[in-house]
């Protein structure tokens, strides 16, 4: 298709309108029946519908999906987790293309259309782990967005050479590179995090530090972190992964810390897992300290669980910090959809003209019912093509 209409659809649960698309982009929104298609006309049938959902914190280059049931092993710790991956990994072929392919099949099924990945760079894999996911991405020939994050996952000071490998991954294309830890992991925050910034300097990346150091000791991170975006001028560039400590903080050592983040333009990603402490989300918001949901790993080497939805991560989000009204439930799926625009380089990701052709139909009565019910996506819209429909991806791989 160029230039089509899906007809009498409920963006956000409003009025029905009839959306025009030609190529990839969102050309016009008009009244149910008012539109003259040039082309071919699809029945929304009144459906509600939302913008593509953006995974904002994704491992697809680590799933055994599509595979025989893998048992958890290891130990439960951080450090335990590195180490089982390390020694297994090889035997179920991760990283490899069928396995993120299967993956990121999966988020079409459920509804998103983009998503920004760690991909593991370390000195077993090397740059392989990119290769991968760029391939895998490739099959699927562009129907779902992939930025990449270069993620030393064995940490980065204590195993010399990752930062090259880093540097290599910021000249080959990946949007942003990783730390993991600073403190916890590699035991030299201030090493670490020199090293990281001086790359994103020098090369014009994003970083997007995982950091699940809890209490003081996470909070003194994230000073380290504010001050070095502020003297190198990356305000709107970084970001925070889990940031468990920020939700364990005193009310008045949490405010001073979200002022300070507000203005460094530090963002934050989360998978709201349950058991951790909620975040300030409201004090974010105010600040503008942008704040994005994503799946972490799926059937990995590090959890079982996992499917993909980010609706269900939302849902996740929504009852850990105690969401009950329609705009608090609301402003959940904003999260997964419009708000995680900056994540993916987007400017704009709504059901409006100039955007790009994401989005997702749901038999629901409006955004806060589609939420609590985690509905089968019945029509999913990515760069204009229709990818899936009742819960059956279309595309070949």
């Amino acid at each position: 298709m160029t230039s089509w209409t899906i007809a009498n659809v409920r963006p956000w649960g409003a009025a029905p309108v009839d959306l025009t698309i030609d190529g990839t982009e969102i050309t016009g929104v008009r009244p149910a029946g008012t539109a003259r298609p040039d082309g071919e006309s699809v029945d929304g049938r009144g459906l509600l519908a939302l913008p593509g959902f953006v995974n904002a914190h994704a491992h697809v280059d680590k799933s055994w999906w599509g595979q025989p049931w893998v048992s958890y092993g290891g130990e439960p710790t951080t450090q335990g987790r590195i180490a089982h991956e390390r020694a297994e990994r090889d035997r179920y072929g991760i990283p490899g293309v069928d396995g993120t392919v299967a993956v990121l099949r999966e988020y079409l099924r459920h509804g998103t259309t983009a998503t920004r990945t760690h991909v593991d760079v370390d000195l077993g894999l090397g740059l392989r782990g990119i290769e991968v996911v760029r391939e895998a991405a490739d099959r699927l020939d562009g129907a779902i967005d992939v930025e990449i994050v270069a993620f030393p996952q064995d940490g980065v000071i204590r195993r010399p050479g990752v930062l090259d490998l880093l540097d290599r991954a910021a000249q080959a294309g990946a949007t942003s590179i990783g730390g993991l830890d600073p403190a916890g992991i590699d035991r030299d925050p201030v090493a670490q995090l020199d090293g990281l910034f001086e790359i994103a300097e020098r090369r014009g990346v994003g970083l997007d530090i995982h950091l699940h150091d809890g209490g003081e000791l996470g909070a003194f991170q994230y000073e380290l972190i504010i001050d070095r975006t502020l003297r190198a001028g990356l305000q709107g560039r970084v970001t925070v992964s889990h940031g468990f400590a920020l939700g364990e903080l005193a009310p008045d050592r949490q405010r001073a810390l979200l002022d300070d983040l507000g203005e460094a333009g530090i963002s934050w990603a989360t998978v709201a897992p349950v058991r951790t402490a909620p975040l300030p989300w409201r004090g974010m918001a105010e600040r503008g300290i942008g704040l994005g949901l994503g799946t972490d790993g799926i059937r990995d080497l590090w959890s079982p669980f996992g499917d993909g939805d980010l609706l269900r991560i939302a849902l996740g989000f929504a009852r850990l910090h105690g969401l009950r009204t329609d705009e608090e439930l609301t402003a959940a799926v904003e999260l997964a959809t419009t708000k995680a625009a900056p994540f993916v380089h987007r400017e704009r990701h709504d059901l409006v003209p100039g955007a790009r052709a994401d989005l997702v139909l749901i038999d629901a009565q409006n955004v806060p019912d589609a939420l609590v019910r985690v509905p089968p996506r019945a029509l999913v819209v990515a760069g204009g093509r229709v990818v899936a429909r009742d819960g059956e991806v279309l595309l070949n791989a």
